[in-house]
């Protein structure tokens, strides 16, 4: 702990100075998870906190570990299986850190019985920005705990978390079960919350006539002549085409398939192709088969940390719809309808949420309160159909209820102002179904609409106030994108320097290359490759060892 407090001494004087001077600050942790472009400025101060990346301690007996908040999840997860303890919910990519799973969202297939990520989180040590260290808990200044929980690092800096462990064991009994119909999914899977047995949940929707509810449960036995099923090797399927390819043929008189499965191969079984996204990377190039050998000849490039340097780097995020949207389930199918209509992305996603998070939150949850419905023009779809939303019963609560997780990522249209445009009406169909957006992914409000949705303005700024967090990026700060059309009459536009070669300097000064295709890819790549990270998946600790 002394050197650990050596490094918080430091952030905390660097602040202290910062404070006294008025001067406004960002802050840098050395790695992101999120898909948002950045807004920083050279003007900008800025406080790095990069060095809090260890497991300080973990307390078997307790079953609680002290944790840095750069700390990954790979990490995390290997420190504790030491032990024989895991956290309860354990974020699917190995790059996303504990201090992002607290300040941020994350909601997981572990998520229906325990809640989000810092729902397991019992006290946190945060740097004010006055330059004061303090602890907070659901005892201790529970304002500060709880805002900050989901506010995307906007009331202070966290230096330290204890988080609560439980029972690992060796296996997950995992279970696929096909259903034929989109509602007959949703149901299915709000059945299986109310299973007892179960340790994790989550569905894939591949098509309107095929989908798969995957249930999980720890054990340390199986039959003596089922095999061991890994998926992060390089000659492994990717998770969801195995999930696909084992289900097709499943019908109503056999819809079930098992596989015993480690883990840790478990917890990260989406960490290669990053769910399916890494699919997009063969759409992209177009050039490169999708087969098998070339998924094994370049898997380094088809794990998420890699999959992230590449999507920010070769401005990909710019094209690409991530979204994580979380709605009751009696609008789910709506909403599913909605983005097969308006967006075409397949698969989706589910991953059913834990009610009972206290209200008001910048977390995606809702309390059945849905506004009056609008009558402008925003109350209409593309084609100029009305959007309906089912009947619901208004309920006034402090306590969030049980919701679906939808998870939409795929390639947006490709001129930007139909992109934005699509994001907006998504937005706009979300907030009309009682739903909400995870904030690490586009966000297209106007400051009047994004607080109006996360309604609790006032209470955020007194607590900003009350812990000298003002000179901090508001949270819509933060998660606000900041569209811009190229301005293709001035040669900005990834052809303009063809039409005038006049404009080559400022094509290449405005950074426009580097969204050019197959230019924005391959640098990507590059990026990724001289990250360090490239390799980092071969040597995790978590990987099953074969014999």
């Amino acid at each position: 702990m002394e050197a650990h407090a050596q490094v918080v001494d430091g952030i905390a004087s660097t602040i202290r100075g910062f404070f006294k001077s008025g001067q406004s600050y960002r802050v840098s942790h050395g790695s992101s998870n999120s898909t948002r472009p950045g807004h920083a400025t050279t003007r900008q101060k800025v406080v790095d906190i990069s060095k809090l990346s260890n497991v300080i301690t973990v307390n078997k007996q307790e079953k609680i570990a002290l944790v840095e908040p750069n700390v990954p999840m790979d990490r995390l997860v290997e420190a504790t299986l030491e032990h024989g303890l895991v956290p309860p919910v354990v974020m699917e990519f190995p790059g996303i850190t504990v201090g992002g799973g607290f300040s941020g969202t994350s909601g997981e297939s572990s998520s229906f019985r325990h809640g989000f990520f810092d729902e397991t989180v019992n006290s946190v040590e945060m740097v004010l920005g006055n330059g004061d260290v303090v602890t907070t808990s659901r005892d201790e200044r529970p304002d500060l705990f709880h805002g900050a929980a989901g506010a995307v690092g906007t009331l202070g800096i966290v230096t330290l978390v204890e988080l609560r462990l439980v029972e690992a064991k060796k296996l997950v009994k995992t279970t696929y079960r096909r259903v034929q119909e989109i509602p007959e999914a949703i149901s299915e899977i709000q059945k299986q919350t109310a299973n007892p047995s179960l340790d994790y949940i989550d569905g894939i929707v591949f098509s309107r006539e095929h989908s798969v509810i995957i249930t999980g449960e720890l054990t340390n036995e199986k039959p003596a002549e089922t095999g061991i099923r890994t998926f992060s090797n390089a000659d492994d399927p990717w998770f969801y085409m195995h999930v696909r390819e084992t289900t097709r043929e499943l019908g109503p008189s056999a819809p079930t398939v098992v596989e015993y499965i480690p883990l840790g191969e478990y917890l990260f079984r989406y960490d290669r192709a990053g769910f399916w996204v890494g699919r997009q990377g063969y759409t992209y190039f177009k050039l490169i088969p999708f087969n098998k050998f070339f998924r094994w000849l370049l898997d380094d490039y088809s794990h998420t940390r890699t999959l992230y340097h590449a999507l920010h780097a070769g401005g990909i995020a710019e094209k690409f719809v991530v979204q994580d949207l979380a709605l009751p389930y009696d609008t789910a199918e709506y909403f599913i309808n909605w983005v097969d209509k308006e967006l075409g992305i397949w698969p989706l996603w589910l991953c059913p949420l834990r009610g009972g998070c206290s209200l008001p939150t910048f977390h995606p949850v809702t309390a059945l309160h849905l506004p009056p419905k609008s009558t402008d023009e925003e109350s209409t779809d593309s084609d100029g159909e009305e959007i309906a939303r089912p009947p619901r019963p208004e309920v006034d609560s402090t306590r969030s209820q049980p919701m679906l997780n939808i998870g939409v990522w795929g390639w947006g249209p490709s001129d930007h102002e139909t992109f934005v445009y699509k994001n907006r009406a998504l937005e706009v169909t979300l907030g009309r179904l009682g739903g909400r957006k995870w904030l690490y992914a586009h966000t297209y409000y106007t400051e009047d609409e994004f607080w109006n949705e996360y309604d609790h303005r006032s209470q955020y700024q007194r607590l900003r106030e009350k812990y000298f967090a003002t000179k901090l990026p508001t949270v819509y700060d933060k998660v606000k994108v900041r569209p811009s059309t190229p301005d293709k009459e001035d040669g900005q536009s990834s052809s303009g320097w063809l039409k005038s070669p006049l404009n080559l300097g400022k094509w290449i000064s405005n950074d426009v290359w580097l969204r050019t295709w197959p230019i924005g890819g391959i640098y990507g790549m590059i990026r990724a490759t001289l990250s360090g990270d490239i390799s980092l998946h071969r040597d995790a600790k978590w990987r099953y060892k074969r014999d």
